[in-house]
């Protein structure tokens, strides 16, 4: 229908503004209009082409099935595989029918054969259907938000999203933020890391990280992120688990003895200890009232001593 109006419309093909002098207009120059022609027989040939090989595979699936059952259907005996296919199941169900006695069966030379009577007679006095009662599942009620996984587990938002694809765990979105099950993030992390957060004791700060592994701050914050050290927060000051943090290093936690330790191990008088440990230098500590002696150095004493 033609207009003396101009009507400001959208090419379908290139999406250029232009003024068309019909209504039903789509295309802003015979180019477009050729083009979207072209592209939309294609588009045609296209589909009827995946139809057709969807349907030739269909039907040589067909042809392969009702070969296999012409070969089949009449003989008397048939083996575990044939029956499996008969029954359009796996083979490990016919094993399960044949263990259980829903089926029997005759073993030759490492082959099993099923006689086609016993299969037939299956549906010959079949129990009611009962449908398996179905487990009410309890809903989740228990979800960490983005920031408090960070915050609790010191990660990456996007390695977040990337575990929670790989290992199936629950999320739900309200209002445009993703909460992810409690349950299921804390259980990864506990297969993780061996321990859960909430039973961490002993914490680092940051200060005393630097002291005793000489690292700047970026290299700390960079060692916990790779290593999924725990972490907490306390005001404004953040701490990592001592233990975590520890075996990610490779530091093994110096071993000692209390003074009774000593004595009783060793049959040795309080005197004699003492001597030993000044005369030989054995390195000691004291950890509030008590002295610590370090094990490895007075075991090595004692197991020279033995030997000489």
């Amino acid at each position: 229908m033609s207009s003396n109006l101009e009507i400001q419309k959208k090419c379908e093909w290139c999406n250029r503004l232009f003024i068309a002098k019909t209504t039903t207009t789509r295309y802003c120059s015979h180019s477009c209009n050729s083009k979207a022609y072209k592209q939309a027989k294609k588009d045609e040939r296209g589909k009827k082409y995946a139809l057709n090989a969807i349907g030739y595979r269909t039907m040589h699936r067909i042809e392969q099935i009702s070969e296999k059952y012409e070969v089949i259907k009449n003989k008397e005996f048939l083996t575990v595989s044939e029956t499996a296919f008969l029954l359009s199941v796996g083979r490990t169900t016919i094993y399960r029918y044949l263990h259980s006695g829903i089926l029997s069966a005759f073993q030759t030379n490492g082959k099993t054969f099923i006689r086609r009577e016993d299969i037939d007679a299956l549906f010959d006095d079949p129990e009611p259907y009962r449908a398996r009662p179905t487990k009410e599942q309890k809903p989740m009620t228990d979800f960490y938000t983005i920031s408090e996984i960070k915050d609790k587990f010191n990660v990456k938002e996007s390695w977040i999203y990337k575990v929670a694809r790989e290992n199936n765990i629950p999320k739900t979105l309200s209002r445009g933020k993703s909460y992810f099950s409690k349950k299921h993030i804390d259980r990864y992390f506990e297969s993780k890391n061996g321990h859960s957060s909430l039973e961490i004791e002993n914490w680092y700060s940051v200060e005393q990280l630097q002291e005793k592994y000489k690292l700047t701050k970026a290299a700390i914050y960079s060692f916990v992120s790779e290593n999924i050290i725990p972490k907490k927060k306390e005001g404004c000051n953040v701490f990592y688990s001592q233990t975590h943090f520890d075996t990610a290093k490779g530091y093994v936690k110096p071993e000692y003895y209390s003074v009774e330790e000593a004595i009783q191990k060793y049959d040795l008088t309080r005197d004699a200890l003492y001597h030993y440990i000044k005369y030989h230098n054995i390195p000691k500590i004291k950890e509030g009232r008590y002295i610590k002696i370090s094990k490895p150095e007075l075991d090595k004493l004692f197991e020279m001593q033995i030997i000489g």
